[in-house]
C-alpha cells in the first residue's frame, strides 16, 4: 500500500507517481476448504483473525482506498452478502473508510440475486458492484430498488460518498494530469526494466546448494535444459491473456528469457552456454541448469487436489544428468510452493524462482558468478509461504497445531550461510490417481486417470499404455504419430462404418470452467476427409464440425469449442465422465494432440448442435 499508493495526507491527493490501492480478496480467499477457488472457509471468527486478517489490518492502517470482497464464503455465507464482515467488522474495529468493491459478477451468486439485480449485496456493504457485462440492467434495477425503499437512500448516499472520496484522494478531479499520461515510451523503459530485474534478483529463494555448486563460474561450460527459453511460462497467468497461455517470446518485445540472461552472463565471462530442452549434449558440460515448473494458469484453472508436482519429464532430465556425473541446478517456476522432494534429491542446488517474468537476467545475476566463481549477487529471498514436507501440505500456517513444513516460513539460504540438505523422503503422502480436470491428452500421453476408448458396432476397447489399438471390429484404430514432438500425437482412423473415439474416467464438474468461458481445445491434422458427418464435444453434448474438418486437409490446425456451447448442446457439465468425444458415420482419419481445456482468447467457436 505504501509503495504503490503512498502515504495519505490530510486535504491532499496522492503524490505524483502513485495510484490508489485495493486490498483483496477479503477475507480468507486462500483459506477455503480443500483450497477450492470461490470456496468456503470453515472455521470460527478467531481463526479468521489469527490466520487471515493480518495483511488487511496493515493495509487499512496504511490508508488503502478500497477493499475487494472475495467470491468465497464463511461457513456457507457468501462474503459479498455478509453484512457482519463488510460493515460491522470493516467499518467498526478495522476503521476502514474507503469503498468496498465486489468481484466479477459475484453478487449474482447470492440467494435471490442475479447478475442484473442484487439489493442484498449493496445493503450488506458492497459500495461498487463489478458488473462487466450486466451493468446496464443492474443500474435500472438498482434505481427501482432505491425508489421502492428496498435500498435506503442513506445507504446509496453512503456508497457514493465513499467512492467520490477515493476519486478525490486519487486526484481525478484535479486540473493537472499525471506526468506520465500519454508517454508510452515509459512502457518497458530501461529504468522500469531495471526495477523489474532487481525484483527478480531479490525474490529468488535458495532451498538447496550442496557442494556449493552455486554460484557458477562465468567461464564454465553450461548446459541449460527445460523451459528456460519460455518467457510465457516464466510469467504465468494474467499475462497478456487471462490464463497466460499461448504466449510466445515474440509477445514480449525487449523481454529476456532465463536462457537469454544465462547465455549473456556466461558469454561475458568467457564461458559457453548451450540450450538443450531435453538435456541432451555432445560435449559434457561442467554444470547443467534445468528450468521447469508449473505452466500458466489463473483462478480456478490453478486448483489442484494436492501439492504434488506431477510432470515427470523434468525429473527424468535431472536423473539422466546426475547419472552422467554432471552437477545440476534446478530453477523451479511456480505460483506456490509444491512438493518437489524427488526433484530436489536429483539436484545439487534448487532455487524457487516463482514467476520472474520477462527479466530472466535477474536469475542469471545471482546464479552466475564472475570469472573466478565469486558471487556477483547473493540470494536475498525468503519464503513468504512455508514449503510442504509432503504433498498433503497441511498444516502450512505458522502457529497452527502440527506445523512442521520442510522449509519454514522465512527460510532461505545464502552464499554466506551454506547448509547441506540431506536426502529427502520421496513418499508424497497422497493418492495421485485423482482426476485431472482440464488436461486429457498432452505430450503424447493420456493424463491419468483419463484413457482412450474406441467404439464400433461390435463394442468398445479401452486402451492402456499401448501405442496402437483398435475397436472390437476394427472400425476405429489408434496409433502413435509425430506432432510437435516424436509420438506426441495419435492418428485416429475410422472405417466405412464409422465409430467413436472418446476419453473417459470418473466424472468431474466443469461448470466453473464453462462460466469462465473455457473451451475444449484440440490440435489436429485431417489425414482423410470424412465421408459422413463428424461430431465433436463432450458426452451428451456434441456439435457438428463436418465443415471445419473438411478444410485444410494435411495441415495442422487448432479447434476450440466453448464449454457453454456444449452445455447448450445437452452436456451435463456437473458430471462429465467423457470430456472428449469424436464420432462419425463414415470413413475418416485425423491426427490429434493436446486435447485439453483452454481459455477463450476470442478464438473459441460454437458450431451448430
Amino acid at each position: 500500500t505504501l509503495g504503490l499508493q503512498g502515504e495519505l495526507t490530510a486535504n491532499g491527493t496522492l503524490a505524483p507517481g502513485h495510484i490508489p490501492g485495493s486490498a483483496k480478496h477479503f477475507l480468507a480467499d486462500g483459506g477455503t476448504y480443500e483450497g477450492a477457488d470461490q470456496g468456503d472457509y470453515r472455521g470460527d471468527e478467531q481463526g479468521l483473525i489469527d490466520t487471515h486478517l493480518g495483511g488487511y489490518r496493515a493495509a487499512i492502517d496504511a490508508g488503502v482506498l478500497s477493499v475487494m470482497a472475495s467470491f468465497s464464503s464463511w461457513n456457507g455465507l457468501k462474503h459479498s452478502g455478509n453484512e457482519t464482515i463488510l460493515t460491522e467488522v470493516l467499518r467498526g474495529p478495522l476503521g476502514f473508510d474507503g469503498f468496498v468493491v465486489s468481484d466479477w459478477n459475484a453478487h449474482g451468486q447470492l440467494p435471490g440475486c442475479s447478475n442484473e439485480s442484487c439489493a442484498l449485496a449493496f445493503n450488506a456493504g458492497i459500495d461498487m458492484l463489478m458488473a462487466p457485462d450486466s451493468w446496464k440492467p443492474l443500474y435500472h434495477s438498482m434505481l427501482a430498488q432505491v425508489q421502492s425503499g428496498e435500498i435506503p437512500m442513506a445507504r446509496l448516499d453512503e456508497a457514493v460518498r465513499r467512492i467520490l472520496r477515493a476519486k478525490v484522494k486519487s486526484g481525478l478531479f484535479d486540473h493537472t494530469r499525471p506526468s506520465v499520461e500519454g508517454q508510452f515510451n515509459q512502457l518497458g523503459s530501461a529504468e522500469h526494466r531495471a526495477i523489474a530485474r532487481e525484483a527478480v534478483r531479490e525474490s529468488l529463494v535458495l532451498l538447496k546448494n550442496n557442494g556449493s555448486v552455486l554460484p557458477i563460474r562465468a567461464g564454465a561450460r553450461v548446459l541449460v535444459a527445460g523451459s528456460a527459453d519460455d518467457i510465457g511460462q516464466a510469467s504465468g497467468g494474467w499475462t497478456l491473456t487471462w490464463q497466460g497461455t499461448g504466449n510466445s517470446n515474440a509477445d514480449f518485445p525487449n523481454g529476456q528469457s532465463i536462457w537469454g540472461g544465462i547465455r549473456e552472463a556466461v558469454r561475458e565471462g568467457g564461458g559457453t552456454a548451450t540450450l538443450s530442452a531435453d538435456g541432451s549434449f555432445t560435449t559434457k558440460p561442467d554444470v547443467a541448469i534445468v528450468v521447469f515448473g508449473e505452466t500458466p494458469y489463473a483462478e480456478f484453472q490453478g486448483d489442484v487436489d494436492n501439492l504434488d508436482f506431477a510432470p515427470e519429464e523434468p525429473l527424468a532430465i535431472l536423473r539422466r544428468l546426475k547419472a552422467a556425473g554432471i552437477p545440476t541446478v534446478s530453477v523451479f517456476l511456480s505460483g506456490r510452493p509444491l512438493w518437489t522432494n524427488p526433484e530436489m534429491n536429483a539436484s545439487d542446488a534448487f532455487v524457487a524462482a516463482w514467476l520472474p517474468g520477462s527479466e530472466g537476467g535477474g536469475v542469471a545475476d545471482v546464479l552466475i558468478g564472475d570469472a573466478q566463481g565469486r558471487a556477483r549477487n547473493d540470494f536475498a529471498g525468503k519464503l513468504s509461504f512455508s514449503w510442504p514436507k509432503n504433498a498433503v501440505g497441511e498444516p502450512l500456517n505458522v502457529g497452527q497445531p502440527g506445523y512442521d513444513p520442510l522449509f519454514a516460513y522465512g527460510f532461505g539460504l545464502t552464499y554466506a550461510t551454506p547448509r547441506v540438505t540431506p536426502t529427502l523422503p520421496e513418499v508424497s503422502g497422497v493418492n495421485v490417481t485423482g482426476s485431472i480436470v482440464d488436461r486429457y491428452f498432452v505430450d503424447g500421453r493420456f493424463v491419468g486417470p483419463w484413457s482412450l476408448m474406441l467404439r464400433d458396432a461390435g463394442g468398445e476397447f479401452r486402451m492402456g499404455e499401448e501405442k496402437a489399438g483398435a475397436s472390437p471390429r476394427g472400425g476405429v484404430t489408434s496409433r502413435a504419430a509425430d506432432g510437435r514432438a516424436q509420438e506426441s500425437a495419435r492418428t485416429l482412423t475410422f472405417g466405412p462404418g464409422g465409430g467413436q473415439a472418446l476419453i473417459t474416467a470418473g466424472p468431474v464438474d466443469l461448470n466453473r470452467q464453462a462460466n469462465g468461458e473455457m473451451a475444449l481445445s484440440m490440435r489436429y491434422r485431417v489425414e482423410q476427409a470424412a465421408s459422413g458427418p463428424v461430431m465433436f464435444g463432450v458426452g451428451g453434448g456434441l456439435v457438428d464440425v463436418s465443415s471445419i474438418f473438411s478444410q485444410g486437409v494435411g495441415q495442422w490446425r487448432t479447434i476450440k469449442v466453448r464449454l457453454s456451447c456444449l452445455r447448450d448442446a445437452g452436456a451435463n457439465l456437473a458430471a462429465v465422465d467423457q470430456p472428449f468425444w469424436l464420432t462419425t458415420t463414415g470413413a475418416f482419419a485425423i491426427t490429434v494432440e493436446d486435447i485439453q481445456l483452454a481459455s477463450n482468447e476470442g478464438d473459441a467457436i460454437c458450431p451448430a448442435h
